[in-house]
């Protein structure tokens, strides 16, 4: 299968354009890249059509940032054009990612292998949580459907299929798009994931994250961690109970 690659990179972003170029350029993969959503240029009207309140359970507990809402749409953007081109899959790589050659290969060819059968296939940058189904391992990669799906969106293999069936799922969104794609129990897709897979986490030796919190007072951090704590409960009786396949891909 000749695989299609994405590189998604925010124009603002200046810091991270060389590591963006090295991606589409030391990818191994016929690459371009995609200018991000700025959700920062969003206008008022663009966010009440887009942004709900508690679409599905458990209901996420901490209003979106604009810069969430802009990589949510960077990535229904990536979906819509796999969809848009007839690609049969595509990799998506965000700007901020680093590639170890040799294992970034090696899950490559596994999750090439796997996709139809999956979906979606995460390269984790982190170990999977227990319990799992591990579906291969060779050359150090290990490819395995988590019951409770991991977050974050630095790279991920998505087929046309998978694609589609998450802008369906996605026509208004209350919650960052890695904790949607967690979100088995009402996407109606399992995540599956490569770990390790190659791709690395170096956001702290470009600019960090181009989603900004700032600076919260003692009281709104503990409320945060107790909000947080309560979600992620939900989030794993929710997984635990799903109905979506625990062997990945889409069924029925």
């Amino acid at each position: 299968m000749q695989l299609s690659a994405f590189v998604l990179h925010l124009t603002r972003a200046e810091k991270r354009r060389a590591n963006a170029h090295d991606l589409r350029d030391n990818s191994g993969l016929a690459s371009e890249i995609w200018p991000a959503v700025d959700g920062s240029t969003l206008s008022s009207s663009d966010l009440s059509t887009l942004v709900r309140d508690q679409v599905f359970d458990p209901p996420y507990p901490f209003p979106l940032k604009t810069g969430e809402i802009g990589c949510f749409l960077s990535h229904r953007q990536m979906w819509a054009e796999i969809v848009r081109r007839g690609l049969p899959a595509a990799f998506i790589i965000e700007d901020d990612a680093g590639l170890d050659p040799d294992l970034f290969d090696t899950a490559l060819d596994m999750a090439s292998q796997y996709i139809d059968q999956l979906g979606y296939i995460q390269f984790q940058t982190r170990a999977p949580k227990d319990p799992k189904l591990l579906i291969d391992t060779t050359g150090g990669c290990t490819l395995t459907v988590p019951q409770q799906g991991g977050l974050r969106t630095t790279a991920q293999m998505v087929s046309i299929e998978a694609a589609q069936h998450l802008l369906d799922r996605s026509q208004v969104i209350d919650r960052p798009v890695d904790t949607f794609v967690q979100s088995h129990w009402f996407t109606g897709l399992r995540p599956a994931m490569i770990y390790p897979s190659g791709v690395l986490e170096i956001a702290d030796t470009l600019d960090g994250s181009t989603i900004q919190g700032g600076k919260k007072p003692i009281w709104d951090k503990l409320k945060r961690e107790i909000s947080r704590t309560r979600y992620r409960s939900a989030v794993k009786r929710l997984s635990r109970h799903s109905e979506a396949s625990a062997e990945g891909g889409l069924h029925g």
